[in-house]
């Protein structure tokens, strides 16, 4: 009986000790979170609306002025951008993000010769790579972005390369913020910017459902631009041309940008939330081994002071 009042002794003493460091990683997830989500919300509205005026410039120009408006009937070389985690102890986060990119690729395998996978995160490569897809660059991702500048490498390759014909189509694939206790993993196609987007395809800040991008337009034209409808035109300085080649790349960089800072604020959160349930279910096996020792050593002093007095009566 001692023996075994000492090992639920130890178990509890172990329980405590990881409820510590959990209740810890909880505090500082809680805290990244709150920078993570403060960025986000201060983008978010930037980052849609950019991606609305794109949309249009793509409805409104003639896909030749630039590559990166470039179509193909038939894409054969698709590149994808997985953001994911460096770090584990976060739920499923880091699984649903690949699984949704899987998705997304076996829905296009029937058409696709090659698919590349760029990785931003450890957690996404390590697992995307045990299913055998072929991971090209892997690039080193902070735990919290704070400068556009962070995302320029990976956003300048895949400009390159597409610009130079080596993939049809680029998506990323991501976890959208929606609140603390829910993230939803999107793929998000970045090029060709492409009006009619599939059904695999969301818009980075919506938390609910997929819309159209003419919809998307039409309400943040109306919203931003004080504007019925969104039959209207653009005027270019000097000329089409020089404009889209400098407005094209600084808005794709956003939209990586704005993909990282969503993925880093469900990041958070679901590491916070993880915690937090860890926590508590440690609480919960405390409680369980103390009662359960309380029991054991109630009743061996029960037995003990039944062998006392069996001896006494022994003696008499």
């Amino acid at each position: 009986m001692a023996s075994g009042t000492r090992e639920l002794k130890r178990r509890i003493k172990s329980v405590v000790s990881t409820k510590k460091v959990t209740k810890a990683m909880e505090m500082v997830a809680a805290s990244k979170m709150r920078k993570a989500v403060a960025s986000v919300l201060a983008t978010r509205d930037y980052s849609n609306l950019a991606w609305a005026t794109i949309m249009h410039l793509a409805q409104r120009t003639d896909s030749g002025l630039h590559p990166l408006l470039a179509t193909k009937e038939k894409a054969e070389n698709v590149c994808l951008i997985l953001v994911s985690s460096n770090r584990g102890l976060c739920g499923g986060f880091n699984m649903q993000v690949v699984q949704k990119a899987i998705r997304s690729i076996k829905k296009h395998e029937q058409t696709v010769k090659v698919t590349d996978v760029i990785s931003l995160g450890t957690k996404g490569r390590d697992i995307i790579r045990g299913f055998k897809f072929n991971v090209v660059a892997d690039f080193k991702k902070q735990d919290l972005t704070l400068r556009v500048a962070d995302i320029y490498s990976v956003a300048h390759l895949i400009i390159k390369d597409f610009s130079a014909g080596k993939y049809d189509k680029v998506f990323v694939a991501f976890t959208d913020f929606v609140s603390s206790l829910k993230q939803e993993p999107r793929v998000k196609q970045l090029l060709p910017i492409d009006q009619e987007p599939d059904e695999y395809l969301g818009v980075v800040g919506k938390s609910s459902g997929v819309e159209t991008t003419k919809e998307f337009i039409k309400e943040k034209a109306e919203k931003y631009l004080q504007r019925d409808g969104f039959q209207f035109e653009y005027i270019f300085e000097p000329d089409p041309k020089t404009v889209l080649e400098e407005m094209l790349p600084r808005l794709i960089e956003t939209q990586i940008y704005q993909a990282v800072l969503e993925s880093e604020a469900s990041e958070h959160s679901a590491r916070m939330m993880s915690m937090r349930n860890a926590s508590e279910a440690a609480t919960d096996m405390i409680s369980d081994l103390t009662l359960s020792y309380n029991r054991a050593r109630q009743a061996g002093i029960t037995q003990e002071i039944a062998e006392i007095s069996s001896a006494a009566e022994a003696l008499k």
